[in-house]
Order: C-alpha cells, then structure tokens, then sequence
C-alpha cells in the first residue's frame, strides 16, 4: 500500500527523512481492526518524530500520522482516537501508552489498523476531511479549554500564536461555548482571519490586552511566556501543550507566578471520551474545523512543507482515494 513515512531521523533537516512509496499493508492482531482511510491531517508531531522526538531508531521505518478517519472492516464511517493503550485494550501486558507513530504504525496510508477500543463513529454531519482534523489538535484545543482551563461562558481566554491547529480550534470552540476570545499573532493576515473565526481582537505578540484574562491558551512556548504569565488576572490560569519556539523562556516570571496564585497546568492529547464529546459538539453546534489546504496522499510532501514553513492557516489533510 501506499503511504508517506519516516525512513531516517534527521534533527536539523526533518524533511530529508521522510519518503512516499509502498509499505507492507497492516496485518491482523487479536483485539484489532483494519480501517481503510479516506483522510488524514497533519500536526506538528509529525514534523517532530522526523527530528527523532518520540521515535526512535529501532522504530523505523514507520508510516507517520496520528490523525484518520475512514471506513471499517464492517463498513462504518469512523473517526480514529491515536492514544493506544489508553484503556488497556488491544495491548499486551507491560505496553506502554503511547499515540500513533511512536510505537505504532500511523495513518499516512491507505490503511491503518487499530484497537477496535480506538475506533469512533463518525457523525454524518462532517465530512472525513473535517473529522480527521479532531482526534490531535482539536482534542488538545477541547481538552485545554473545557477540562484544564476551567473557564465558563462569559470568561475571558488569550490563545497565542493563531494560525497552528491547536490555536485556531481554541478560538473557534471557544467562540461557540460562548467565550471572549483574544489572539495574537505576528502576521497581520492571520490576526484579521482569528477575528473572523471568533477572536474579540487581535495583537501582534507582546501587545497589552485591553482586559486580563482568565486564561491563557499557549502552545507557542519560549517566545510568548512573559506575555502570557503578564496576561493573566490574579488566579487566571495557563494551559500549555507545547512550545514550538522552545522551551526555555528567558524570564519564567516566577514571582508574578506565586504572588498572583497564578496556575501553570500541562495539557496533553485527551481522552476518548472527550474525543466523542467533541465530535457531537462540532455535530450539533456547526462548528468545522478549519482546514487550509487539501492534498492528495501521494503530494504529502508538499503538506509537511507547508507545515515546516508555518504558513498554514488551520489544518493540512491528506486523502486517500
């Protein structure tokens, strides 16, 4: 079958790693079922396990791709949760947990096989170009917003560095639940798009809100913290789920963190029960992901690109005939 995978780890030129060409299809394991994908999205952790984050040698080669929906071996239309072993199901005892394409063969491909414990209807409101952006970066975003940020209609969010998946889902969940939304961004055509998905307003980094916030959405790391832990009302809250520009930032503001009882929470992934309640809130409310660009699997190479360069506005998908 055809599929785009990691063939070598290289941390300074990722993209030299990754090929397109045939890979064995998946085979059958107790527990397990084999979904024929009909699209698949990018993240950043796809660009990351090229640098050997989460990947190790002895791994490779390995189909890349944490993100599918598709039809199952019974012909359902399905949306795919990527954390394996979650539950326990459809791993051997001592498996650890893991997502896709750590440990696992990944979504790049014409088929995926997964737990069956892994395996979501998919509502026939979205498309599978929609639902394969939710399992990652729109369950992160969920997850950030609605479990770890604590926040209720009517408060107050700063999300920083919109135009990356998990940025522009917080802003438009957060607009649907009823949220006044903050963004910022270097590129002034992404402030402009963030207001119209949702945003109140708008900055370029840095830049003081008119309010502080309750809480902050930061994804971006090392080059936003200062201003995120500044934005914060007294108590507020940031929630972090990665740090794209690094993760060491040069003033951690540790006093403004502990003279204001200010809250720093990790965020990572979420469950498969909150992947379902995601999936019926985009079903019932209309909220669709927002997708920058959709490009055949045998193009994925284009995809990644464009996801290095950080150009994107929202998510990449692949499909599959």
């Amino acid at each position: 079958m055809f599929a785009a995978y990691a063939s070598r780890i290289d941390r300074d030129h990722p993209l030299d790693g990754l090929e397109l060409g045939e890979r064995p299809a998946p085979g059958a394991r107790p527990g397990w079922t084999t979904v024929d994908v009909r699209a698949a999205s990018l993240n950043h952790h796809d660009l990351w396990s090229l640098r050997g984050v989460g990947l190790a040698e002895d791994k490779l080669p390995m189909i890349l791709g944490c993100d599918a929906a598709g039809i199952d071996e019974n012909g359902n239309e399905v949306v795919l949760h990527s954390v394996i072993g979650q539950s326990g199901h459809g791993v051997g005892p001592g498996e650890p947990r893991s997502i896709l394409t750590e440990r696992y063969q990944g979504t790049f491909a014409e088929q995926v096989t997964v737990p069956s414990w892994n395996v979501l209807p998919k509502p026939k409101e979205l498309t599978f170009e929609q639902a394969a952006c939710l399992p990652t970066a729109w369950l992160t975003a969920y997850r950030m917003l609605f479990t770890n940020a604590g926040v209720r209609p009517g408060d107050s969010v700063l999300v920083q560095g919109a135009g990356g998946g998990v940025a522009t889902a917080a802003i438009v969940l957060g607009r649907a639940a009823g949220l006044r939304i903050y963004a910022t961004s270097r590129d002034e055509a992404r402030r402009r798009r963030a207001v119209e998905l949702g945003a109140v307003e708008a900055f370029e980094p840095g830049a003081r809100l008119p309010q502080r916030v309750d809480a902050v959405i930061e994804t971006v790391g090392a080059a936003t913290w200062s201003h995120s832990v500044k934005s914060l009302r007294p108590g507020g809250t940031i929630v972090i789920s990665g740090a794209t520009s690094g993760d060491r930032p040069s003033h951690a503001e540790l006093t403004r963190i502990f003279f204001l009882e200010l809250k720093v929470v990790g965020s990572t992934m979420g469950s498969k029960d909150e992947l379902e309640d995601l999936l019926a809130f985009c079903a019932t409310t209309g909220v669709r992901p927002v997708i920058d660009e959709v490009l055949p699997l045998d193009r994925a190479r284009e995809g990644f690109q464009r996801l290095e360069s950080g150009d994107q506005f929202g998510k990449i998908v692949l499909t599959c005939s």
